[in-house]
């Protein structure tokens, strides 16, 4: 089976500034226990992971603090916007993660939230480090060097 390409995802939230504030050491796509009304929710486009995050509760990981905003034809079967959401990760990957969290300190933040080619709803978490004003400087300064390097090429032909 071949792997899934960007061409099949259909992104619906996007965490831009995760790049920017913290340093990204490694990623692992994950499922996402939800139910109904939260994925035809999901389906329109709407929701905001700017905020969220993934921590441990007892043997498993969930995703706290994502908006996932209530489906507006579901009226009393809806949802909670901002309820914690099962992630869903084999055993070894949710011990890892954990591990990580608790002895090196790091984050686990989510990058995005897309529907892959079969239609299931899978969220991008990445094992970050969080980084300081000084870190953050120096990527501003590399993001806006390459821009400059990238306009002398292409004036110079």
């Amino acid at each position: 089976m071949a792997a899934a390409s960007k061409d099949d995802r259909k992104i619906v939230a996007d965490n831009r500034k995760a790049r920017f504030n913290y340093e990204i050491v490694e990623t692992v796509e994950a499922g996402i226990a939800l139910t109904g009304t939260e994925v035809k929710s999901l389906r329109t486009g709407k929701a905001t992971i700017g905020e969220s995050y993934a921590g441990p509760s007892g043997n498993e990981l969930f995703l706290f603090n994502a908006y996932i905003p209530e489906y507006l034809q579901a009226n009393r079967f809806n949802h909670e916007p901002k309820r914690p959401r099962r992630l869903l990760l084999h055993a070894r990957q949710i011990s890892k993660m954990i591990g990580a969290v608790q002895r090196d300190g790091f984050t686990i933040v989510p990058l995005r939230v897309y529907f892959n080619d079969r239609g299931r709803a899978k969220v991008e978490l990445a094992l970050a480090r969080g980084k300081n004003a000084a870190d953050k400087r120096e990527t501003v300064k590399k993001r806006e060097w390459e821009r400059e390097k990238g306009r002398l090429l292409r004036d110079k032909g």
